[in-house]
Parts: C-alpha cells; structure tokens; sequence
C-alpha cells in the first residue's frame, strides 16, 4: 500500500522545502495525521498492511510494514506534532532563522514515523539516526552555552546507543544473512536459545535503552529536555524517548525474537522500576520547572517498560495505554511550561506564585496533566497504572508492584508542590504587573491536550480500545509477526 511511504516523504519533503512552503508545515503535519487515522480503520478491516518498495519480493527488497502497533504509534506521534507545531508558530516568534526549527522538527518527524513504519533493522537504523540528529540540533537551537553542552552531552551518548545498536544488527545479519524483520523473525524461531541471539538482545536492550533514557542510561535526558525549546522538549519527552526507545525495543524483543526468557522479563522490570524510583526521587529535588519534568519523565518511562517487562496482555495494554496518556500530560507540562516562562521570563519554581491570577488557563491545563501523569482518577493516567499494576500483581511481582504504588505518590506530591508553588499564594512582587500575554495558537493547543487526558480517563471510547486491542495483539502475535508479513 502506497500510502505508507508518504508517513516519512511528506514531511521529510516538508524539511527540505520549507522555506518555499512557509506555513504549509501545519497542513503537512496535519495530512499526516488524518492519514494515521485512516490506516487505523484500513489496518482494522484488513489485518497487516504492506508496500513493497519497487515491487522486490520479502526479504529481497525493502518493505513498510503496518499493523495494530504501528498505526497506534502512528496516530500519538503525528497528533502530538500537529498541536506542538500549533504551539509553536507564536512561541518561536522570538526566535531568529525560525526556517531552521521548522526543517528540522519535520527531519525529527520523518525519521521518527521512518522508524515505525520500517520492516527492515538497516532502514529502521537509518532513520532512527535522521531522527536524532535533527534532535541533537534542535537541543542547540537556542545556542547557549549550557544548550550546545546539553546537545553535545546528548550527541556522545546517542552515538554510544547507536554503537549499541548498529553492532546488534550487523551480528544478527552474520547469524541470519537478512534484515528483513519479517524473515529474521522466522529464521530466529527455528533456532530458539542461540547464544548469539541472545548477546544480540543484550546490546539492543542497552542501545534501545539508552534511547529511552532508563536508569542507569539517563544522564544526556535531563539536560536536553531543559535545554531545548519547550515545544521540542514537548515532542522529546512526549514521544521522541518512547519511538526511538520503547517502540522499538518492544518491536524487536515481542516480534522479531518472541522473547521467552525469564531473564531478559525480569531485566526490564528492573530497569524499569529502577527508573520509576530513581526519576521520581530527583524529580522531587527540582526548582526548575523543565528538569523537574524531565526527570518524570524518566519515571515514567520505567512504568512502560516495567508493564513490557511484565509481559503479560493486561500488562501490555497497560504499558501501551500509558504511552498514549504520558504522551498526553507530558507533552502539556512541557508546554504549560514554555507558557510559564514565556508570560514571565523564568521557570524557576522559587520565584513563581499566585500564576493562576494572571494565567489561568495555563493553571487549569496543568492541573489537568498533573493529576494524569501523577495517576489520580478520573484521568487516563490512572487506569492505565492501573492496569499495569494490576496485571504485575496478577503476575506475582508484588514487591515491584508496591514499589510502583509508592512511586506514583512520590509522583503526586511534587506536582502538588509544583501547582501549589507555581499558580497558588500569592503574586511575587517582581510579577505584579502585566505578563505576557499568551496567543491563541499556545492556548489551543493546551487545552486539547487537557482535554485528552480527561477523556481517555473519563470516556473510554471504543475506537481507543479497538486501536489499543490491535496494538497488543501486533505484539502477542511474537514471531508470527514474520508469518502475517511473509505471506501478503
């Protein structure tokens, strides 16, 4: 199917071109997206979707590939896009060369949609590097000193998880002479417990994982998220870690070695409960609004990869499920955020107060991400804790269950103490007169994010279930993901 291909072409096009397009970015993004939804409903009717580039049977040539994961993946990260690009044609205003942010937000986007659809590891490579290198400029757009560090610190460590990962691929060529993940994925099963595979795994847990920043591969995180511009802090933390991390360790580990192991479940439930407790602790230490995110981000990114750990399907869907409300809450806090030190030219907790008073559709909003990402009902967030620590318990891992419990109070008590010292008491004294006011691009795009974390809490729609089933069973299908490829 031809439309696959256009997911990468129209925005890496966009990138190429947008000083001639100008404000086409937005309608680009926007294409995208409808597209992403029409996949869903194609992927629904008909099952895994295939286009054969240049016609070349699998495994000679190279393959897109969609199912029930990849138009779920699909669907957060090009809605995410569309509101941040929304967001960010006021608050780039005072910006010099804004024609760069945009070319290399949609370079970001191309490669990130590249890695979802692809259905082979060398292509899936290739744009996962598009991908970062287009977020290692974007962490430097601001070109301070403390942004290029954070960029370069950024840079060194993705190159370190690029070693990582293309050293796994070139050995499971030597092993199965393809890289089609379909064929790799039935060659691997006929010769389950190779030693070989099993090294393999290791170093894409630590390449995939360092790109989703768990502890102990979490140093670059902090820095870039605080560095960047708030709406490329947005898409990092809402859906860059968990695309180039998460889905794609999910990928190769469910679909491509249908992981059996014992020891590979447990490391990363340890990994991920690891990085719930460690985020959350050092989240608690932050005066810096962005960094605080940031290191939430951590933590809940160890919640996802805890529930992949787990393994079983409530426990996917439940890791899955928080992907979509953590790309919600923490793509808000992050523009909640740019908004904060857009009206007053700091974000530093300790000299806010009393917010609400002059920006109170910004309190409101971040209310709304606070509670979601902090696990309170009825927002999304919760149930999808929920499910994920129900199906841990279910499972027999009480302990990391109790510790995910206690985490996400932690979670809860610094965005309390983040909305109580940020929009609550009273006005400082250097913010009584009038703060900048917020346009409406800024303000549409928070409050439609709100309003996601509320619904996917308050009404269950059975179109999201429907898209989340799919996505869980792309997964539980393990390497007969190879077979249902194979056989279009």
């Amino acid at each position: 199917m031809k439309l696959l291909i256009f997911f990468s072409l129209i925005p890496l096009f966009t990138a190429f071109l947008i000083v001639l397009l100008g404000r086409l970015r937005n309608q680009a993004v926007l294409l995208v997206t409808a597209m992403s939804v029409y996949l869903m409903k194609i992927v629904n009717a008909s099952g895994v979707v295939i286009y054969k580039i240049s016609g070349w049977s699998i495994p000679l040539g190279v393959c897109l590939v969609a199912d029930g994961l990849t138009v779920f993946m699909l669907c957060i990260v090009n809605l995410v896009a569309l509101l941040v690009i929304i967001y960010s044609c006021q608050y780039m205003r005072g910006f010099t060369d804004k024609w760069k942010f945009y070319s290399l937000f949609m370079l970001m986007l191309a490669g990130m949609n590249g890695i979802i659809i692809s259905g082979d590891l060398f292509n899936l490579y290739i744009f996962l590097e598009v991908a970062s290198i287009a977020a290692y400029a974007l962490v430097a757009f601001g070109i301070e000193p403390e942004d290029l560090e954070a960029s370069f610190k950024y840079a060194i460590m993705g190159a370190i998880a690029s070693v990582f990962i293309l050293l796994g691929i070139a050995l499971l060529y030597s092993y199965t002479s393809t890289l089609n993940m379909a064929d790799i994925a039935l060659i691997v099963s006929g010769n389950p417990g190779s030693v070989l595979v099993s090294f393999v795994s290791v170093l894409f847990l630590a390449g995939f994982g360092l790109k989703a920043a768990l502890v102990p591969f979490h140093a670059w995180l902090p820095d870039a998220h605080s560095s960047a511009p708030s709406p490329v802090s947005a898409m990092l933390s809402g859906v860059f870690v968990k695309t180039l991390g998460l889905y794609a360790l999910s990928r190769v580990f469910f679909n491509l070695f249908s992981i059996s192991s014992g020891k590979v479940f447990f490391a990363l439930m340890f990994f991920g409960v690891l990085s719930m407790v460690v985020g959350a602790l050092l989240a608690m230490a932050q005066t810096d609004i962005k960094r605080m995110l940031a290191y939430s981000t951590i933590s809940q990114v160890g919640y996802i990869a805890f529930a992949f750990g787990v393994g079983t399907p409530l426990a996917i869907a439940g890791g899955l499920f928080h992907i979509l409300n953590h790309a919600a809450s923490k793509s808000l806090l992050f523009l909640n955020a740019g908004a904060i030190e857009h009206a007053t030219g700091t974000r530093d907790i300790n000299k806010l107060g009393g917010l609400n008073q002059k920006i109170p559709l910004v309190g409101f909003t971040s209310l709304f991400g606070s509670m979601s990402i902090s696990g309170v009902p009825p927002f999304g967030g919760f149930w999808s804790k929920l499910m994920i620590i129900t199906a841990a318990v279910q499972a027999g891992h009480i302990v990391f269950s109790i510790v995910a419990i206690l985490v996400s109070v932690l979670t809860l008590v610094y965005y309390l103490k983040f909305q109580s010292f940020v929009f609550f008491g009273k006005l400082r004294s250097g913010m009584k007169e009038d703060l900048k006011s917020l346009h409406f691009g800024m303000k549409f795009s928070m409050v439609v994010l709100a309003v996601i974390c509320l619904l996917t809490g308050m009404v269950f729609l059975p179109q999201l279930k429907l898209a989340l089933d799919s996505a869980v069973n792309a997964l539980l299908v393990g390497n007969g993901y190879g077979a249902a490829v194979i056989i279009q």
